[in-house]
C-alpha cells in the first residue's frame, strides 16, 4: 500500500460550524421559532425544542469534544433576537452568555469565528418588515455594534450575514424559509437591502476593531449545463450568476447586479477581508419549458452520483475545487466556512470527507489562498425546514435524552485536525475504497 501525507499550510484553521437557533434551544423570539408554530411548514411538524441545548450550557460538552478531537477553530452564531429581543432593550446577560462561550473556546484554545445573521431575526423586526424594510440596515447597524462592542475581546474573525443568497432563495422565491413569499421582485429588493446591511456592519466592525477580518459566507452551488445544447448551457451560466456570484460582485465593485437593474453601493466596495464558502454539492441544468416557476430549468444530479440519506447532497469532490476556482476571483483569501453530508449511519460521511480534502488539498497547493476548514457540523442539529431528518453531525444526538453519540468520522476528522493533513492510514482506516483514488 502506498504510504504518505498530504499536508496543509501552516496555522490551517480545523473545526466545525453551528448555528445558533438550530443548536441553543427554547428561543421563543424569533422567526424561526413562529415559523415551526404553523402546521407543515418544518417537515413531520418537528420543532426545534431544546436543538442541542446550548443554551441551557451543553455548549460546554461539545466544546470539550472538539478540543479532545484537536480542533482549533469554531464557527458559530450569535442569535439578535437574544441580545435585542425588543426594540428598546439590549439583554446584558444574553451578551454575557456568548462572552462566557467565546471565552470557553479561548480556555480551550479554539478560536471563534462568529456569524451575526444566521437566517433568524427577532420577531419585532419581522413585525416591521425584516429584511423586506429599508429600515433594516440601520436596525442591524445597531445590534451588530452593540455585539461588537461586547465581544470583541474574545473574537476578531466575523461573519456579517450567512448565505444571503440562500436566505433569499428559500424566503423569498421557493417559500421555505419565513416569511415564506414566493415574489422574486421583493427577493431582489431584500437582497439589496442585506448588501447595504453588510457594508454598513463591515464599517462598524472595523471602526471599533481596526485588526478584525471581516467576511461573507456564501453558499457555492455549481451548476453545469445537462447536455451541449444552447438552452442548457445558458440556464446554467444564468444561475451561477445569480445565486452564486451576484451578493460577492458586489461586495467586491460596489455594485449589485440584478435581473432587473443595478444599484450602485459605494459604500459596498471592498468590504471583504475574506470570503466564507459553504459547498455541499453541485447540479445539472436542463431546460424544461413547462417549468416556468423554475426558470423553465430542470436541475439533478448525474444518474451514477452517490447522494445523501435526504437526496439533497450529491458526492461531488471536484465541485470543491470548482468552487475555490470560483471564489478566487474576488482577490482575498478564502475559508470553507460549510462542507458535509447528511449521513445518520456514517457510511458515506468517510469518504465524503476525505475526496473533499484531499481535492481541497490539490487547489490549495496550486496556490490557491485558502485558510481554513469548518466542517457541517459538530453535533446533529435542528435542520430548518428539515427539521431533524437530517443528521450532520460527527456526534449524532437522541433529541429525547440529548445524549451525543460518537460516529467513527469523529474520529477519522480528529486524526486530520491532530495532524494537519490526511494520511493513506487515516483512509485507510476509514474510507478503504477511497485510497486508490487518493494515494495511488
Amino acid at each position: 500500500m502506498p504510504k504518505g501525507t498530504y499536508y496543509f499550510t501552516k496555522n490551517f484553521l480545523w473545526g466545525c460550524a453551528t448555528a445558533a437557533h438550530q443548536v441553543e434551544g427554547r428561543n421563543e423570539n424569533n422567526t424561526w421559532y413562529a415559523w415551526e408554530q404553523e402546521p407543515g411548514r418544518i417537515l413531520n411538524d418537528a420543532q426545534s425544542g431544546l436543538a442541542c441545548d446550548w443554551w441551557g450550557g451543553r455548549w460546554q460538552e461539545d466544546f470539550d469534544r472538539a478540543q479532545a478531537a484537536s480542533h482549533n477553530a469554531h464557527r458559530l452564531s450569535i442569535a439578535w433576537s437574544r441580545i435585542q429581543p425588543a426594540p428598546d432593550r439590549w439583554d446584558e446577560a444574553a451578551l454575557d452568555r456568548y462572552r462566557q462561550m467565546l471565552i470557553g473556546l479561548r480556555e480551550r484554545k479554539i478560536t471563534p469565528m462568529v456569524t451575526l445573521h444566521h437566517f433568524s431575526e427577532p420577531l419585532w423586526v419581522a413585525e416591521q418588515g425584516g429584511w423586506e424594510n429599508e429600515d433594516i440596515v440601520e436596525l442591524f447597524a445597531a445590534f451588530v455594534h452593540k455585539a461588537v462592542q461586547a465581544l470583541k475581546p474574545y473574537c476578531s474573525l466575523w461573519v456579517t450575514i450567512n448565505e444571503p443568497n440562500v436566505f433569499v432563495f428559500s424566503a423569498y422565491i421557493d417559500g421555505v424559509f419565513p416569511p415564506g413569499k414566493k415574489d422574486l421582485k421583493l427577493g431582489l429588493r431584500v437582497l439589496e437591502h442585506m448588501v447595504r446591511a453588510h457594508a454598513r456592519a463591515y464599517h462598524i466592525i472595523h471602526e471599533l476593531q481596526p485588526e478584525a477580518r471581516v467576511g461573507t459566507a456564501i453558499n457555492y452551488r455549481g451548476f453545469s449545463p445537462a447536455t451541449v445544447f444552447a438552452a442548457d448551457r445558458w440556464l446554467s451560466n444564468l444561475f451561477n450568476k445569480l445565486f452564486n456570484d451576484t451578493f460577492p460582485r458586489a461586495l467586491r465593485d460596489g455594485v449589485l447586479h440584478t435581473l432587473l437593474n443595478k444599484h450602485v453601493i459605494p459604500d459596498a466596495a471592498g468590504t471583504q477581508d475574506f470570503l466564507g464558502l459553504n459547498y455541499y454539492t453541485c447540479e445539472r441544468v436542463r431546460f424544461n419549458p413547462f417549468a416556468p416557476g423554475n426558470l423553465f430549468s430542470q436541475r439533478a444530479f448525474p444518474a451514477d452520483s452517490q447522494v445523501s440519506d435526504s437526496g439533497m447532497i450529491a458526492h461531488h469532490p471536484w465541485g470543491m475545487i470548482e468552487c475555490v476556482r470560483w471564489g478566487h476571483q474576488f482577490g482575498v483569501p478564502m475559508i470553507i466556512t460549510e462542507n458535509g453530508v447528511d449521513d445518520e449511519d456514517d457510511q458515506l460521511r468517510p469518504q465524503y470527507l476525505v475526496e473533499h480534502l484531499h481535492d481541497l488539498w490539490r487547489i490549495i497547493n496550486n496556490n490557491y489562498p485558502v485558510e481554513g476548514y469548518f466542517h457541517w457540523t459538530l453535533v446533529d442539529n435542528f435542520e430548518w425546514e428539515r427539521g431533524w431528518t437530517q443528521r450532520f453531525g460527527l456526534w449524532g444526538l437522541d433529541i429525547e435524552t440529548q445524549a451525543r453519540v460518537r460516529r467513527p468520522s469523529a474520529d477519522l476528522f480528529a486524526e486530520i485536525c491532530r495532524t494537519n493533513g490526511l494520511s493513506a492510514d487515516m483512509v485507510e482506516k476509514y474510507a478503504p475504497q477511497s485510497l486508490p483514488k487518493l494515494f495511488p
